[in-house]
């Protein structure tokens, strides 16, 4: 009884020693200024909290996120290992109760050519392991957070897909517009190699000049071949994404697509809640610091209680029939003396995993603040040339139209209409461009803020189980 006294005394000692202690965000773990100097905000708004479908509103593309989140192999592979770790959990819950056995056995002895004797004894047997150290309770809590970690992934990966899925859309919108332009200039040049023709047959330009209109317009026909090939190339990535087989893509334009005008990032903070990487990367810091508890625990004595209780008709010299009732109880301490090294090295090796598993969530959080930076900065810098590049074009096209009246009624020469027309293209796409990078930028900050969460009675991904069900 004494002995007993003085090791629940020591387990109540160990208690401040981290074997039952809970984990707790490190205090050195800061996220003052994560997105910079020039996006401190108090505001706890932030494009985050929207959810997908108000934060793309075009009907086709809502339809295509749909279809990516139910076929997407990914998710699917990510919903299969939430399974796997829920089930480990529940594992470690059940490593609490007791242990039952049914082990029946029977045999049949002769002694110097005695009459054989049958023997049978059907034994149910428990063991049950008392978690005096916590070695039990940390493995469940790593459980636990082994669980939510696979739960953030499957967040991860939703919300890659959601962004994904949304690039791909764009991008198409994005190159149907620049193959709009690049043909509208095709047709323009064809139609000012005709003019320049009838000019030369009229003595009033060069066949110099002609040749070199006619290859500008045969250069512009060919770049659309090259916008088309990669049209499809995009087409088929896009189907891959979705989880179909390749397939045209049913699409709007991108005048028409409107995004939330707001960029607010809310506080740094919120990333800890809102972003799955970044609740990953701690989540793998709580399980390091339980598996470095369990490891501390593993210094210490462990207690395991364990009993029988049967049939048998063997008695040790004499055989009974019919049997008789077998019960037996037993308690055993075990306590590491040869392997105590061994339990010391694997505590140093937990301490060490937990310091790389800290230093680790700190720098998901700098890049996921440096990502944050990132699309705030393009989406701003897009907006801020969208006013000017509409300027330029005014101005392209006056100039293209005013090259275009001189060279018919004076000697404006074929270079400088040439000169004009692919100013006046690249001014269009380079416009193009920067609506792409403003959408894109507000997509990068969406996915950065980690948007895109899953909402309670979402449709889960199809599964050869759920079929079965």
């Amino acid at each position: 009884m004494k002995r007993i006294i003085i090791l629940i005394a020591a387990a109540l000692t160990m208690t401040s020693c981290g074997i039952y202690k809970s984990y707790t965000r490190p205090d050195d773990i800061r996220t003052d200024q994560l997105y910079g100097v020039d996006y401190q905000s108090t505001d706890t708004a932030s494009i985050a909290d929207i959810h997908w479908q108000e934060m793309f509103t075009d009907p086709r593309l809502q339809t295509l996120i749909g279809r990516g989140l139910e076929n997407n192999t990914d998710m699917q592979s990510a919903y299969w290992r939430v399974e796997e770790a829920r089930a480990a959990l529940q594992s470690a819950r059940l490593a609490f109760l007791p242990s039952f056995n049914l082990a029946p056995n029977g045999g049949v002895s002769s002694f110097d050519g005695s009459k054989g004797a049958w023997t049978y004894t059907i034994p149910l047997a428990a063991s049950w392991q008392i978690d005096i150290f916590g070695g039990l309770r940390n493995a469940k809590r790593k459980a636990k957070a082994l669980y939510a970690q696979s739960q953030e992934y499957r967040q991860a990966v939703r919300t890659q897909l959601i962004s994904g899925i949304a690039t791909h859309y764009y991008t198409l919108l994005m190159l149907d517009s620049q193959f709009d332009a690049t043909k509208q200039t095709a047709e323009s040049l064809s139609e000012s190699a005709r003019i320049m023709r009838d000019m030369k047959q009229a003595g009033m330009t060069t066949e110099a000049g002609v040749a070199q209109i006619e290859a500008a317009a045969y250069s512009a026909h060919a770049s659309l071949q090259d916008l088309e090939h990669r049209i499809r190339e995009v087409e088929n990535a896009f189907c891959s994404l979705l989880g179909e087989v390749p397939h045209d893509i049913e699409r709007g334009t991108l005048d028409e697509q409107i995004l939330p005008q707001s960029l607010a990032a809310g506080v740094p903070l919120q990333l800890l809640s809102n972003r799955p990487d970044v609740k990953s990367a701690e989540l793998a810091l709580e399980q390091a610091f339980y598996t470095t508890a369990a490891a501390r625990s593993a210094l210490y004595p462990s207690l395991t209680l364990s009993g029988t209780l049967g049939w048998t008709n063997n008695a040790g010299s004499m055989i009974v029939n019919p049997g008789k009732l077998l019960l037996s109880a037993a308690g055993s301490l075990a306590m590491p003396l040869f392997n105590a090294r061994l339990n010391r090295n694997q505590l140093k090796i937990a301490k060490a995993r937990q310091e790389e598993a800290k230093l680790s969530f700190q720098q998901t959080l700098l890049n996921a603040g440096a990502e944050v930076n990132n699309a705030l900065s393009l989406c701003q810098t897009a907006r801020a040339k969208a006013e000017w590049r509409t300027k330029q074009i005014a101005a392209l096209e006056s100039a293209y139209e005013a090259t275009q009246l001189l060279m018919r009624h004076s000697s404006t020469t074929y270079l400088e209409v040439l000169t004009a027309q692919q100013n006046l293209l690249a001014g269009r796409i380079s416009q193009i461009s920067d609506r792409y990078e403003e959408i894109q930028g507000t997509i990068d900050l969406y996915q950065a803020l980690g948007g895109g969460r899953d909402t309670e009675g979402e449709a889960e991904p199809k599964t050869d189980s759920k079929k079965k069900r």
